[in-house]
């Protein structure tokens, strides 16, 4: 893997930490009345963050295979559960770890597939 795969890589992790925050903004947005003004800031902040995830996608799958990106992904369970036990205090429980577990391999089988 080169120097410029493995910054595409990084830059894609970025991405998909933003990405994954959207998911906050929108628990925040559950908890309000509609369309008062928290409600109307949440769901502006997730426009913004999916706006900004949306370019770096499209800056991403230019430089790497779409079926890479797409299978590294599937890392945002890890932040949802990260983002649920800080921000929301939800419990991190055995069957989450290694429903985390099972993705983060299933991303790296995948990589090392491609390597080959």
């Amino acid at each position: 893997m080169n120097k410029t795969t493995i910054k595409t890589l990084i830059g894609l992790h970025g991405m998909l930490v933003v990405y994954s925050m959207s998911g906050i903004c929108s628990k925040l947005a559950a908890g309000e009345s509609f369309l008062n003004a928290r409600f109307c800031i949440y769901y502006a902040v997730i426009i913004v963050l999916l706006g900004v995830y949306a370019i770096g996608w499209q800056q991403v799958i230019k430089r790497i295979p779409l079926t890479t990106a797409f299978a590294n992904k599937a890392v945002t369970v890890v932040w949802g559960i990260v983002w649920g036990w800080f921000f929301f205090g939800e419990s991190i429980t055995p069957g989450k770890l290694i429903g985390a577990g099972m993705v983060i391999a299933g991303v790296v089988l995948f990589a090392k597939s491609d390597e080959v």
